[in-house]
């Protein structure tokens, strides 16, 4: 069953200059962008709004908290449908980019599942997001190949030895300025969700293998049933079975974490978990938080999944997802290995070791990992505490995490060289994005945009702390927090970059700093990194 003919089909269309990519973007899928766009744009908008009113009452002292309005949910004897035999045992998820050689690495890594991102991972230039969508259509088909100008070869394993794909899009928050209905941007996520499906649904419900998709940045049960609706729209539009297109949401924001519950049953058809979005999380809290000074966090390195805020949401996921029979996800490990120094790399496995420890022994039914070198760490610790395909049966009927447990000020310091890596890091990513590389290894740590937005975000509300009155917070040495600190910090930087040596996005650094420096004066934080960025990519 092909897409219905739609009226603004012939209104849906490339931006001036965009490639019109007429091997991807044929009439089919234009008529059922342009259908997915007419019904649910006002929706999506509508909840864009509802969001900037929900960051106004907490800028003005308010504080989440469970809804009153859906306690029954919460409360209800219901479960999700059953899962899918290829979603069952999900042990090590790897995440990556979209581009051929890491889409071959990523399905041939061992992992369970490949979290394909169209998101944090990818700066959504036009060519990467097409690069994209071909390298999953022939990845799904059998027939991706990719010959490096090294003279490497890479080429897919047997089907049998290669992770799920799951496909994560672009949050409700984006737009795709490179195709338009009606003169109106679409929204990113219906662009990155509508074209997959199109060009592999049939192919993946054939082999029992999906379609299946991360969904992020959700903030509510009414974004969930959106998406609900959307994929049911795509499902009916391409003559796919009903619920076939199964989801994990990722748990990334503070205000989800109070509707866990309500996302699971709006989704309860074709729900498959929810994941530890640890970085986003953070960052996240940073932002619900950056008018509450008494909840202004520490520098990135001292707020790790022990701290109480952290401790509690994860292990609240848990109970939530088991109590309904869906998987809980734990978190990436940022961590990559270190080469040339073998101590070094030791100690950077410890803690990779460390955190599956303790989500395997939390009740995790598997957990995400950035490299391929850290794929058999995570399996084996997660094969030795889970002789199952998962550990639904773990209830944690001990957990008890409530309201204020769930947003605990964690307790620290931030040091100079704490201050000076976030801007680094700031700089850093910022300049390889514009640059058009989304997934950027800095210090041995895998950064994309989550980690980069908690440098930001910090940044911001480090310096605009004493915006309300008050002093000035201080670095751990007595130094104040203000505009001459970060100034320094910007000026410094160049030199200390080129003392690095090769990096990615070196030609944008300069355009890096400016955006960093006018992004952090702003009287308002920004929010996402991503929306002013954007407007730069080609």
């Amino acid at each position: 069953m092909s897409a219905a003919p739609h009226p603004a089909v012939l209104q849906a269309r490339p931006a001036v200059g965009a490639d019109p990519a007429p091997d991807l973007l044929d009439a089919r899928a234009l008529a059922l962008l342009a259908g997915l766009h007419q019904r649910f744009e006002p929706r999506r908008r509508a909840l864009l709004a509802a969001r900037r009113q929900r960051q106004a009452f907490f800028d003005g002292g308010g504080l989440p908290d469970f809804r009153a309005d859906t306690v029954a949910i919460r409360e209800g004897d219901w479960r999700v449908a059953p899962l899918p035999a290829a979603l069952r045992d999900r042990r090590v998820e790897i995440t990556g980019p979209v581009d051929p050689k890491m889409v071959i690495n990523a399905l041939n890594s061992g992992a369970s599942c490949y979290m394909a991102d169209f998101e944090d991972s990818t700066a959504p230039t036009w060519d990467a997001l097409l690069t994209g969508q071909r390298a999953l259509r022939e990845a799904v088909a059998g027939t991706l190949a990719f010959d490096a100008d090294s003279g490497k070869s890479y080429r897919l394993k047997p089907e049998a030895e290669r992770a799920v794909l799951i496909v994560r899009p672009r949050g409700w928050h984006l737009d795709e300025k490179h195709l338009l209905v009606e003169g109106e941007r679409i929204s990113a996520s219906l662009f990155d969700a509508g074209l997959f499906c199109l060009g592999n649904g049939a192919a993946l419900v054939a082999k029992d293998r999906g379609p299946y998709l991360y969904l992020p940045k959700l903030q509510s049960m009414e974004e969930a049933a959106l998406w609900n609706d959307v994929l049911a729209h795509i499902e009916h539009a391409l003559g796919l079975p009903a619920d076939c297109i199964k989801v994990t949401v990722l748990i990334e924001t503070l205000p989800a974490v109070f509707e866990m519950d309500e996302i699971l049953h709006a989704l309860r058809g074709r729900i498959a978990g929810l994941n530890c979005g640890r970085w986003d999380y953070i960052f996240s809290y940073i932002k619900t938080f950056r008018a509450h000074r008494d909840r202004v966090l520490p520098e990135r390195g001292q707020v790790g999944m022990t701290a109480p805020f952290l401790k509690a949401y994860s292990e609240l996921l848990i109970r939530t997802c088991h109590r309904r029979g869906a998987h809980a996800m734990g978190g990436m490990a940022a961590q990559i290995p270190i080469s040339g120094d073998p101590e070094a790399n030791e100690a950077a496995l410890a803690r990779v070791r460390a955190d599956k420890e303790r989500e395997a022994g939390a009740g995790h039914d598997g957990t995400w990992v950035a490299h391929p070198a850290l794929v058999p760490i995570a399996k084996r610790i997660f094969d030795a505490a889970m002789p199952g395909a998962n550990q639904h049966g773990v209830a944690r009927e001990d957990v008890v995490a409530d309201r204020d447990a769930l947003i605990a000020p964690s307790r620290g310091t931030i040091t100079r060289a704490g201050f000076e890596g976030n801007v680094e890091v700031c700089v850093r990513y910022l300049a390889a994005w514009l640059d058009g590389n989304g997934c950027v290894p800095i210090h041995w740590l895998m950064e994309d945009a989550a980690t980069a937005e908690i440098a930001r975000a910090q940044l911001w509300q480090w310096l605009h702390a004493s915006d309300g009155g008050g002093e000035p917070l201080c670095l751990d040495d007595g130094s104040e927090i203000d505009d001459c600190l970060f100034e320094q910090s910007l000026l410094n930087l160049p030199s200390r970059l080129a003392a690095l040596g090769p990096m990615p996005g070196a030609g944008r650094v300069a355009e890096a700093i400016g955006m960093l420096e006018t992004l952090t004066r702003s009287d308002v934080l920004e929010e996402f990194l991503t929306i002013p960025a954007y407007e730069c990519l080609a």
